[in-house]
């Protein structure tokens, strides 16, 4: 069993068993990826992919048991690389962080500048996402980070923790009726039909949380996972938009009013998370704390040591959570 052949069935599984995709992803022949596969399933004794022809279809039952453990090895060796490359060159390597739209288009602009300008030699890849696609990035070992509001907490092997507490803002036309009205109520919202966030994403579900408590039902005519096509249909006049309220810019929208909409809905909590057991770089914990500077390297390592996700909520327990 060869270190090449896990990473190859590795690779296969999430291309949607499409060889020839794996192969130009690794810069290697699909034939040799194919004959690798099939000596390692010679060797083994079982196939890690059933077969129609020469087309893989679907990962076997003991694939699926192989996969898993094929993933661990090599997140093992990941993060042995990590540590030689510690030692060897602290300021060179990699980052790849999994988030949403909104997190990457307002929160994380300043993080991610003042990043590259103090670590130009490590190469940083972001990947947009639901949440839900995002938390699994994370917990199979794709990405270093995790950063969204949603799903995060549906994965065992995360460790999640707090960066900052936001809520949402209503945006409407200078010349909408709700710009009159000095205390809105969720009645009034209800009133009018939405145009808001795809259900699990950014905060959702608190929103949805609200008007049920209620016994609303929001006219909600049009969803979108950017607050940028959010804002597009509010200004053609579909309805009336709930955003993050990070995703107002008062320079950029200024044909939008942003009316605050904290009263009505309970606040959120976006978390930065990684796999339990991720060897941290120096410049990993220096990217957390800029983020979120709550975060200490020693605050971080307090939460790797916490057991389960009681635990560490019960870390950030008494912690007031910075405002965005």
């Amino acid at each position: 069993m060869k270190l090449q052949q896990l990473r190859y069935i590795w690779e296969v599984a999430h291309h949607d068993l499409n060889v020839s995709a794996t192969a130009q992803s690794l810069f290697t022949s699909q034939p040799g990826i194919s004959k690798q596969i099939r000596l390692l399933e010679d060797e083994l004794g079982v196939e890690v992919f059933a077969r129609s022809g020469k087309h893989l279809t679907h990962v076997t039952p003991a694939g699926e048991a192989i996969l898993q453990a094929a993933g661990e090895v090599l997140r093992k060796v990941e993060s042995i690389k990590q540590v030689a490359q510690e030692y060897s060159n602290e300021k060179k390597g990699s980052l790849s962080i999994a988030t949403t739209h909104t997190q990457a288009r307002y929160a994380l602009p300043d993080t991610i500048s003042a990043f590259i300008a103090s670590y130009p030699d490590v190469s940083l890849h972001m990947h947009q996402g639901t949440p839900m696609q995002i938390s699994e990035l994370a917990a199979d070992g794709t990405v270093d980070f995790a950063i969204a509001t949603e799903a995060l907490e549906l994965f065992s092997d995360l460790i999640m923790m707090p960066c900052y507490r936001w809520n949402r803002c209503i945006l409407v036309p200078r010349d909408h009726p709700l710009t009159q009205v000095s205390q809105i109520s969720l009645a009034d919202v209800a009133q009018h039909p939405i145009v808001t966030y795809v259900f699990g994403f950014t905060g959702r579900s608190k929103l949805d949380e609200a008007f049920v408590e209620q016994g609303l039902v929001p006219k909600v005519v049009f969803t979108a996972a950017d607050a940028d096509v959010i804002k597009t249909y509010v200004r053609l006049g579909l309805g009336i938009g709930i955003v993050a309220g990070m995703a107002y810019d008062k320079d950029t929208d200024e044909d939008l009013v942003a009316l605050d909409a904290s009263h009505l809905f309970a606040s959120s909590v976006t978390r930065i998370g990684c796999r339990r057991g991720t060897f941290l770089r120096g410049y990993m914990y220096e990217f957390i704390q800029n983020f979120a500077p709550h975060l200490t390297r020693e605050v971080v390592d307090e939460a790797f040591h916490r057991h389960s996700k009681a635990e560490i909520e019960e870390l950030f327990s008494h912690l007031e959570l910075p405002v965005y």
